[in-house]
């Protein structure tokens, strides 16, 4: 039985910025806002995760209601490093730690995005608080002034699982990365990267072993993984043969998800997190592709390649 699930919501912390320095806070459901003396924000967390506090140093701002019920106007910012940052916490209420990955907005009084940033928080340990900053940097010329910065997307994934920081190597002697993806008429196609950054030859032959997750990392059932195309497209190179790779020290891998996220008849199906072992018995990083598989229920997955040099 599939198990329909999504990615952790999206604009569920919300906070309006003020001019000065000054932070904001308020009632729940309604923004936030608060006094320059930095009281915590009061909106609820998204996944242990909130904004405490948000800086944004011009001009006194001029307040005037919104469609969420406070509003805060500020002058015009600079087109080099804007200076605007969100203060925030993450808190592990689970039994295991965590390695968060946080998308922050920072919007115009009409919600229009005009940047965002992710963050990641590594092993935050179960029960513990972890805080930081995000900046916003440059804004685009042009861009409209932001007045909010919100929490649009949380996900987490155990910390002995994540995928590694850049630069750095894993003990396996193995770094394996998911991309960003690409999209095409309902066509959807996301990369995975194995490279070998130990000191030995490592020696692949066949397909990446894959488990689908929900949002509470638990299995998601009812959805075909097929090694090649599985019929979804033609001409993708997923359907190229599987062949013994030996990977020296330095070289890389690639291999891919396709799926389409048709919908029709029955529950469309969202898997936000894959478990990917690069071959059994190799050590699991879990990455968030977030496959929205509509009801198609198949996942195609391509055969190791040598990556080009």
């Amino acid at each position: 039985m599939r198990r329909a699930t999504s990615l952790l919501p999206a604009a569920a912390a919300l906070l309006l910025l003020t001019a000065c320095g000054s932070e904001v806070s308020g009632a729940p459901g309604t923004g936030a806002s608060a006094p320059a003396s930095g009281s915590p924000a009061t909106t609820p967390p998204v996944y242990g995760v909130r904004i405490t506090s948000v800086t944004i140093p011009t001009g006194t701002p001029t307040p005037s209601a919104g469609s969420d019920g406070v509003s805060v106007h500020a002058d015009p910012l600079p087109t080099g490093d804007a200076g605007i940052s969100a203060a925030y916490e993450v808190t592990n209420d689970g039994a295991a730690a965590m390695t968060y990955t946080i998308l922050f907005d920072f919007t115009d009084d009409g919600g229009e995005v005009m940047g965002n940033r992710h963050e990641t928080v590594r092993s935050v340990g179960a029960g513990a608080t972890v805080r930081g900053t995000v900046r916003l940097g440059a804004l685009a010329p042009g861009a409209s002034p932001v007045t909010r910065v919100k929490i649009s997307r949380v996900t987490k994934v155990p910390a002995a699982e994540a995928p590694p920081e850049s630069g750095k190597c894993p003990s396996s002697g193995i770094r394996l990365t998911a991309d960003d993806g690409d999209a095409a008429m309902g066509l959807r196609v996301v990369g995975l990267r194995l490279e070998n950054c130990g000191s030995r030859a490592y020696t692949l032959d066949g397909y990446p072993l894959l488990e689908l997750l929900d949002e509470d990392l638990s299995p998601v059932h009812g959805i075909r993984i097929t090694h090649g195309s599985g019929g979804i497209s033609t001409g993708t190179g997923f359907d190229d043969p599987a062949r013994p790779l030996v990977l020296k020290p330095g070289e890389s891998a690639l291999s891919g998800l396709m799926w389409r996220n048709t919908t029709q008849s029955g529950t469309p199906v969202d898997v936000p997190y894959v478990r990917v072992r690069a071959e059994r018995g190799a050590d699991p990083v879990t990455v968030t592709p977030h496959l929205d598989l509509g009801t198609t229920g198949k996942l195609a997955v391509r055969a190791w390649t040598r990556a080009p040099e």
